[in-house]
């Protein structure tokens, strides 16, 4: 027998890699935060023996869902200004209240809140794009939850910074801090085409390459955007990034619900990412991104749910289904986007495009154990002739039962083990009241 820290014994076991594989009793034996064997669990109890066995017999076990793009402090302002156009819903109200708003505690206090929050659903790793990163990264840390922590560059002044050059030097000082963190690792987050211009661009490129890291950035979100940038240059987004080098596996490009033909096939020339938030685009109105085309050029689509002040969720589950639902309609067929390749897009796709698919986003032996089980003995989803279509199709973030990161059980029972719910909460509503009675003059 042989001695180990965890062992899971699930009814199903969905490894993702290989695709479409679904284990029906199974166990997936952890030690020393990583997966050492996935076997029979018949067999499992002859073979180890563990410091800690969690039997599950009616739930799914799948890796953790990496969430590709989201904004984190944003989950307090959710609500704030619904139900408006991109532009006016940026211009007239988000930048506003981050100018007014935006500081190292509201940004910790609104990262542990999402954290909270992506945990509850599923979500063991996301990806940030926001101001104050090293208090994105700080609760990160105090959560136990792995995080690709965006260094956030754009041309004008903030709270955070003065200029791109500032965000730059602030961002590669954060690198350095966090360079040999385990759960821990950084992204160049330029926020936009229209927002970083040339010279900043080139230099982050250089910098990615040098520092062997991953770049994330809206690209091609709305009309609006794309118009304006052939109004003032003459070209195409894409296109402008084309000729700055940016167009490379190294870029996730988050959005992208303007892209013809021709680009599409650029995307997959290039080994571009594509970071698909589908709850966010539908809100704001700002296009559908053709996924099912994108897929057939073996394009990486990954899944982000971006901010909840315009989702109005962190529910990478919700955001599964979405997915699935809305490729259908706009490639017109059925068969678009299956079930386990919304699973995909929501783990391995997630990883790859973060460059962490070396660790997480698949249940295999050798990787980390970023593991989420999910309870399928519910109304919603019996009875269960295929556990991945219950998943994704039927079920709900209620039904997440237990979350752990390398290891460390960060979700139990639904109760949070890292974070004290009531107490975020509390926080959360104090900002409220402090905003909404500032914008009311009082």
């Amino acid at each position: 027998m042989k001695s180990v820290d965890t062992v899971i014994n699930a009814k199903w076991v969905i490894p993702v890699e290989p695709d479409d594989r679904i284990l029906e009793q199974h166990s997936v034996v952890i030690n020393a935060g990583k997966i050492t064997a996935i076997l029979p669990s018949e067999k499992c109890t002859q073979q180890y023996q563990a410091r800690e066995t969690m039997d599950l017999a009616d739930h799914a076990l799948i890796p953790g869902l990496v969430n590709t793009h989201t904004h984190t402090a944003m989950s307090l302002f959710r609500g704030m200004s619904d139900d408006l156009p991109l532009m006016t819903w940026l211009n007239d109200h988000i930048w506003p209240a981050e100018m007014k708003w935006v500081s190292g505690e509201f940004v910790r206090d609104g990262a542990e809140l999402a954290i909270a929050e992506m945990l509850q659903s599923g979500t063991t790793c996301f990806c940030d794009m926001y101001f104050f990163p090293e208090d994105v990264a700080a609760a990160a840390r105090k959560a136990h939850i792995r995080a690709a922590i965006g260094l956030i560059i754009i041309d004008f002044p903030s709270a955070y910074a003065q200029d791109a050059a500032e965000y730059i030097s602030k961002g590669l000082k954060l690198h350095d801090e966090l360079r040999n963190e385990d759960l821990l690792t950084t992204v160049f987050a330029p926020h936009a085409p229209y927002t970083v211009s040339d010279e900043p661009l080139k230099r982050i490129c250089i910098l990615a390459e040098e520092l062997d890291i991953q770049i994330i950035m809206h690209v091609h979100e709305t009309g609006h955007e794309v118009d304006e940038a052939e109004q003032k240059t003459g070209i195409r987004p894409l296109a402008r990034l084309l000729a700055l080098d940016l167009l490379t596996p190294r870029l996730a490009a988050v959005h992208m619900t303007m892209l013809n033909d021709e680009e599409i096939d650029l995307v997959a020339e290039t080994g571009v990412h594509v970071v698909h938030c589908p709850e966010s685009n539908l809100k704001l109105a700002s296009g559908f991104c053709q996924v099912e085309k994108l897929r057939q050029k073996k394009i990486n689509v990954t899944l982000g749910t971006d901010g909840a002040a315009s989702n109005n969720d962190l529910d990478m589950l919700s955001e599964m289904r979405t997915a699935a639902l809305l490729a259908k309609g706009v490639a017109g067929d059925a068969t678009a986007m299956p079930a386990h390749e919304a699973l995909r897009m929501a783990t391995i796709n997630g990883a790859r495009a973060l460059g962490l698919e070396h660790k997480i986003g698949s249940i295999e032996v050798g990787k980390d154990a970023d593991l989420v089980a999910i309870n399928l003995a519910k109304t919603a989803t019996t009875p269960v002739y295929e556990a991945v279509s219950q998943i994704v199709y039927a079920a709900s973030r209620d039904q997440v039962s237990h979350c752990w990161v390398a290891g460390k059980l960060l979700l139990n029972n639904g109760n949070l083990t890292t974070l004290d719910e009531s107490a975020l909460c509390a926080k959360a509503n104090k900002w409220r009241d402090v905003i909404k009675q500032a914008d009311s003059g009082g």
